[in-house]
């Protein structure tokens, strides 16, 4: 078993910064691979960038390549997001999810925190 919970998320203009943390409760934690999604108003949930259980390996969608940077800490069973050059369109509730292999597909992971919210404004 795995506990999610998100923090970090907050009001930024575009252009800044900000970076989500996504603590664990559980001693398995090391042995998941970890992912972020988003959700905007009226959206579907979509993927934004998973780690794997190392931290050697991580995948990026488009909309995030080149401004988020996805990173792990297992001594502290914490994950990481670093989003920078926010975009107005980056607005939505953010989620780390747990799974037992490297996917990008919400279906595939096990847990889920309760999410935080960021939102950029112009």
């Amino acid at each position: 078993q795995v506990q999610l919970v998100e923090s970090g998320g907050g009001l930024v203009q575009a252009g800044g910064s900000l970076r989500l943390s996504c603590a664990a409760s559980g001693r398995t934690f090391s042995n998941y691979e970890l992912g972020w999604f988003r959700q905007a108003p009226g959206k579907e949930r979509e993927f934004v960038a998973v780690i794997s259980s190392s931290g050697a390996t991580t995948y990026y969608a488009d909309s995030a390549k080149g401004r988020f940077t996805i990173s792990r800490d297992n001594a502290k069973n914490t994950v990481y997001l670093q989003m920078n050059s926010l975009k107005r369109e980056d607005t939505a509730v953010y989620y780390c999810a747990a799974a037992r292999y490297t996917t990008s597909r919400a279906n595939d992971y096990d847990y889920w925190g309760q999410g935080t919210q960021v939102t950029v404004s112009s």
